[in-house]
């Protein structure tokens, strides 16, 4: 059994459901002080979060990522308990194996395996592990930032685990992700009969048009990084429970994914118009659960595209689509950004599993981006 792996199933074994972190970062921490790294707990709240630095100069390399994971569901679903850690055919199965527990294992046995061959490497190696990725992400890592920040510590390279991979180990590598702005919009009629809907007002008959023309709006074309922006209503609420009675309420809750072509100002004017174009009353509330961002090609993105090539032989196509991640709080602070790890075919799912040759690899490839960055001459 390989370090990465061992260390992979004893941090499935700990149920971190989030916000909980179950013994996971203090594992971690244990190898890392072993390996000089001075270590700082940082808890706020409920929140578990750490912070581990090895060096005081710069550049400041860091690697970030989150302890906790999604409940699990229905124990019944799973061929195995989802907190037992199982390889069947070459695959390692438990809730977090790909998100993101097996790459939070390769970070550690590649910083370990990296300050073995380098003790006196350039610059400083950091951790910055979170226990509030999965969960409402407001005591985790952005507090973390802000915490740095106020000393003047300054991330310069990031590289978050996420698992990035799509049919193959390497075959993406995420450069940027999309903005994510949420609105929650409630449209207030009259309640009535059914029978008598000149003495009701419909909240649904008053705003369809204008969630029709939100659905056909075109937001931008998007750019050479981003895809064009994407509107979605993910709930439509309205009704009593009764066939004979207009409702006096609806709510909507809406979301975009949206571009750098694009500011979550300008979205908000330009649905308050079409809103308005409708001429109904309603009430409206945002939540900005990240800006988009986009790391230009540099030192880090070459160093990791390299290191992806030189293990697996592979051109790793960079990428800004899917979620959020919490690369969205690190990147304000001028820090290039990247997002690398297994593949993500299971994440979140039933028997959620990742390959174990590939955190082998991974190690090896987060390894040798600490030697393009750090190692020297």
């Amino acid at each position: 059994m390989s370090d990465t792996l061992d260390l992979a199933r004893a941090l499935i074994r700990r149920p971190s459901v989030t916000p909980v972190d179950a013994g996971c970062q203090d594992l971690m921490a244990e190898r890392l002080a072993a390996v000089g790294f001075r270590i700082e707990p940082m808890p706020f709240g409920e929140v578990t979060n750490l912070w581990a630095r090895r060096g005081q100069s710069g550049p400041l390399f860091c690697f970030a990522g989150h302890t906790d994971v999604v409940p699990p569901g229905p124990l019944a679903d799973w061929a195995s308990d989802p907190f037992d850690p199982q390889i069947r055919e070459g695959m390692l199965y438990g809730r977090g194996a790909a998100d993101m527990k097996g790459s939070l294992a390769a970070m550690v046995t590649a910083a370990e395996h990296f300050v073995a061959a380098h003790p006196h490497h350039l610059g400083s190696i950091a951790f910055l592990i979170t226990s509030d990725e999965e969960g409402i992400a407001t005591e985790g890592t952005v507090k973390v930032v802000e915490t740095l920040a106020a000393r003047g510590e300054q991330i310069d390279y990031c590289l978050v685990g996420e698992p990035s991979s799509l049919e193959q180990l390497g075959d993406c590598l995420k450069v940027g992700r999309r903005g994510s702005l949420t609105g929650l919009l409630t449209v207030h009629g009259k309640q009535g009969h059914v029978a008598y809907p000149q003495r009701a007002n419909n909240p649904f008959h008053a705003c369809v048009g204008a969630l029709a023309a939100l659905c056909a709006e075109v937001w931008d074309q998007g750019n050479a990084h981003f895809p064009p922006t994407s509107f979605q209503i993910a709930n439509l609420n309205m009704g009593t429970g009764a066939d004979n009675v207009i409702p006096g309420r609806l709510t909507a809750q809406f979301n975009l994914r949206f571009s750098t072509e694009l500011t979550a100002e300008r979205i908000e004017t330009r649905v308050r118009r079409l809103l308005d174009a409708g001429g109904f009353h309603y009430d409206l509330t945002w939540r900005l659960s990240g800006n988009p961002f986009l790391t230009p090609a540099g030192e880090l993105v070459a160093a990791t595209a390299a290191a992806i090539t030189a293990v697996t032989g592979i051109a790793t196509q960079p990428s800004t689509t899917g979620g959020t991640s919490d690369g969205r709080f690190i990147a304000p602070t001028g820090a290039q950004v990247v997002e690398f790890g297994p593949r993500n075919a299971t994440i979140h799912q039933v028997d959620e599993c990742v390959s174990v040759a590939d955190l082998d690899q991974l190690s090896v490839i987060y390894q040798r981006i600490l030697e393009r960055l750090l190692g020297r001459p």
